[in-house]
């Protein structure tokens, strides 16, 4: 019979369990916690004494959690959740917040929205970690099971659960390299040229090209690649043309010149995600709250950018 009981856990023993099973290495982990391997190492030998599960075994190069770890790291988080809870029981001070909060967002979002974001929780909020990943074609899942704490999309998954709020509206415009070409003045010079898009995995064009493609306008696509960083590389020195979001002048494409898109296209919408659990989060909340108010000035630059 072990020697542990529930008294002998803490904070720390559910940080370290979340952050390995997300992470899926020792040595990602002991970055996340900033610790060193040996420690994370040793905390998960007291977990396994504390649970009498092996937690973690080798496949491959790497580790992977097992099935207990995988549930008990749903517990941890809510866990984790409600100490966060107590600590501010009182009004939140975000000077005392101490997370590493993870936002999921593909690169339009990522540079357009969370380079301020970051500057405001260093700010404010300096015991706040930012951590991003992609978020390619959101899912439920993604939330449901806390890969991440909030989702920043066009395309918002549809779910009981799950919270939105749309945050600004983009227009489109068509981008080119000027040392190369001019700008598409009719429908017949954008169709007669050859263009670049993105296309997230696995498969999915991007809305406004399914929506061309619905209505028979038919572009001649010559460069497909995964996100949108990727789309300048290509463009300079070419006569490519990429259809892409407005706002992407002030950042990866401010080297580029654009013009209006000769035909009209409905807006990009973009929403904030996240599940119904961090609702009424103080926390949470006050985090919404600025990316709101960054939304809301970046909304106002796209609307007065030359048309």
């Amino acid at each position: 019979m072990s020697k542990f009981n529930y008294t002998d856990l803490d904070g720390h023993l559910l940080q370290l369990l979340v952050a390995v099973v997300e992470v899926g290495s020792i040595t990602g982990a002991a970055q996340r916690l900033g610790v060193t391997q040996s420690a994370v190492s040793h905390l998960l030998d007291k977990l396994r004494a504390i649970t009498g599960d092996a937690l973690f075994v080798k496949s491959g190069r790497g580790i992977v959690a097992t099935a207990h770890a995988e549930q008990l790291a749903g517990k941890a988080r809510e866990l984790l959740m409600a100490m966060e809870g107590f600590a501010m029981s009182g009004a939140f001070d975000p000077a005392r917040w101490r997370c590493t909060f993870t936002i999921a967002a593909n690169d339009f979002q990522r540079d357009v929205l969370l380079p301020p974001l970051m500057a405001q929780l260093r700010q404010e909020a300096p015991g706040v970690t930012l951590r991003v990943i992609p978020s390619n074609i959101p899912s439920l899942e993604m939330l449901r099971q806390e890969h991440c704490q909030l989702v920043i999309s066009p395309r918002p998954p549809v779910g009981g659960d799950v919270m939105q709020k749309r945050l600004f509206e983009d227009s489109y415009r068509v981008y080119y390299d000027p040392n190369q070409r001019d700008a598409p003045q009719t429908l017949a010079d954008y169709l007669a040229a050859e263009h670049i898009t993105v296309v997230y995995e696995p498969k999915r064009a991007l809305d406004l090209d399914q929506w061309l493609a619905g209505r028979g306008v038919q572009r001649q696509f010559r460069v497909m690649v995964p996100g949108m960083a990727a789309l300048p590389a290509f463009m300079r020195g070419s006569q490519l043309l990429a259809t892409a979001p407005g706002l992407l002048q002030q950042h990866l494409f401010k080297d580029l010149a654009s013009a209006p898109v000769p035909l009209d296209c409905p807006k990009m919408p973009m929403y904030m995600i996240w599940h119904l659990r961090y609702q009424n989060d103080p926390a949470h909340q006050w985090l919404r709250a600025g990316l709101s108010q960054i939304s809301l000035k970046v909304a106002s630059t796209e609307l007065a950018a030359p048309s």
